[in-house]
């Protein structure tokens, strides 16, 4: 048995040694109140994940869970089985939602409470959740044909949501996709050394719904991919696949795609062609015929720049086609920009964007293509308030099962965002709503009749609390 005792300070209190029949640990601070405190870790019915019953009521509304759980294959021996995999599944996914992304965090957190009524069992008699080693060995059992599965059931149940939201009635719909960097420390597989990032890593694409003029961008898909994988590298049957969804959620609604320069590859440019009422605008990398050709706007760019002392550019459009990978001529904007900081000399900074559209350059660049800016903010959401990039299987198909677990997580969190519309919290980050919303520290009291989590009289977002548990199905009571 492991020997317990409150620690003073950072010196230990001979004094403050408990029975060594006791696990309770507990810190004590003699000196800083008039009376001795003690902080005790020894409520075995108690959680600092109370609000996380809203993740379940969000999936719940979403059906998430169950949709990726039907993708996976059990083939186990019956009489062994301990834990269902839907259990195990929604464990990983809760706990990840909740800020406990690595595995190891299942040594603590098999008897909590309130993870045990997320899974399903009674939070005080039923049975304590897997270990680490199990979930690690459920996630090396998943194989590439139930990832893609799973990957098409996260892409459906997140559309199918966003069609009863909007009752099938979108005006435009646009898809933005994005590679990211998963910097690896370890011997995963397909982990390569990538030039523009300067390091080993993985390359996971990320795609984002956004409706109408609407602010928020939603997680669709998230893909795994070797770290030295082209920009392009499965966009194509990605985009149709997305494509083909969208339109039979929304038939009337026009689809727009919007790149970044590393989807500028000729296979994707010339499948969105081919793609009837799809607009599209990709970056486009700078090199010498397009510079040529922006560089009357440029002279101009510079002299209205030396006029006035600060960054100027001027918008323009030219046809442009390459000698053997384009079949034809293709509509390229381009911003002429010049850039002026103090203390620096003046940089041309000229910028290009291939597009099937026909309104002004302007207006192209500024209002639409510049709009996919605010991706980067849901990626950072990705990487620090999620930690997708713990990628620490050696396995590439588990590090991939971690990575759509991770985005299923963020869609509960996004489900949550959306349900604190006309609040203070409404565009707060996934970090913050974990921080205001599930870390809420609760006493699960178990009866015949109900189960109840008693959460803080003095809880300073109830209002938001309680409007968000009513638009995720809750009554009051």
């Amino acid at each position: 048995m492991v020997q317990s005792r409150c620690l003073v300070g950072f010196e230990t209190n001979p004094e403050a040694f408990v029975s060594e029949h006791t696990t309770t640990q507990c810190v004590l601070f003699p000196g800083i109140f008039k009376r001795p405190v003690a902080a005790k870790f020894d409520q075995s019915q108690g959680s600092s994940d109370g609000g996380a019953v809203l993740l379940k009521a969000a999936d719940q509304e979403l059906g998430l869970i169950a949709a990726l759980a039907d993708c996976v294959q059990d083939d186990r021996q019956a009489g062994k089985v301990r834990h269902e995999l839907d259990e195990l599944l929604t464990q990983r996914i809760m706990a990840i939602a909740c800020g406990y992304e690595d595995a190891n965090d299942a040594a603590r957190l098999a008897c909590d409470p309130v993870h045990k009524l997320l899974v399903g069992r009674d939070p005080v008699e039923g049975e304590d959740l897997a270990s680490q080693p199990t979930l690690s060995r459920f996630e090396n059992s998943v194989g590439r044909k139930e990832l893609f599965r799973m990957a098409e059931a996260l892409a459906d149940t997140v559309i199918e949501r966003h069609r009863k939201r909007l009752r099938g009635r979108a005006r435009l719909i646009s898809i933005d996709l994005d590679p990211t960097d998963d910097p690896t420390h370890g011997a995963q597989q397909l982990t390569f050394f990538n030039w523009h990032y300067d390091t080993y890593c993985y390359l996971p694409m990320v795609g984002f719904l956004t409706f109408n003029q609407e602010r928020e961008q939603y997680l669709v898909t998230a893909v795994l991919r070797p770290g030295n994988a082209p920009g392009s590298a499965g966009a194509v049957g990605l985009l149709r696949r997305l494509i083909d969804r969208l339109r039979q959620a929304f038939p009337e609604a026009k689809i727009r795609v919007r790149l970044d320069g590393g989807f500028a590859a000729p296979q994707v440019l010339d499948f969105l062609d081919c793609e009837p009422k799809v607009e599209y605008l990709v970056n486009l990398a700078a090199n010498a015929v397009l510079k040529r050709k922006a560089e009357s706007a440029m002279k101009h760019a510079r002299r209205q720049s030396k006029t006035s002392g600060q960054t100027e550019h001027v918008y323009g459009e030219c046809q442009y086609r390459t000698r053997k990978t384009w079949p034809w001529r293709r509509r390229v904007i381009y911003k002429a920009e010049v850039v002026r900081a103090e203390g620096k000399k003046p940089k041309d900074n000229p910028r290009f964007v291939v597009t099937n559209m026909k309104q002004n350059p302007r207006w192209l660049y500024e209002e639409v293509y510049c709009q996919r800016g605010d991706l980067e903010n849901r990626i950072k959401e990705l990487h620090y308030g999620m930690e997708i990039g713990r990628t620490s299987c050696t396995s590439f198909w588990a590090n991939q099962f971690r990575v759509l677990m991770t985005a299923a997580a963020y869609v509960l969190m996004q489900e949550l965002r959306s349900g604190l519309a006309g609040t203070a919290s409404a565009r707060a980050q996934v970090s913050t709503l974990r921080e205001r919303f599930l870390k809420l520290g609760a006493q699960v009291v178990s009866s015949v009749r109900r189960i109840v989590l008693h959460l803080p009289r003095s809880f300073p977002y109830f209002h938001s609390f309680h409007r968000l548990a009513l638009s995720l199905g809750a009554r009051s009571g």
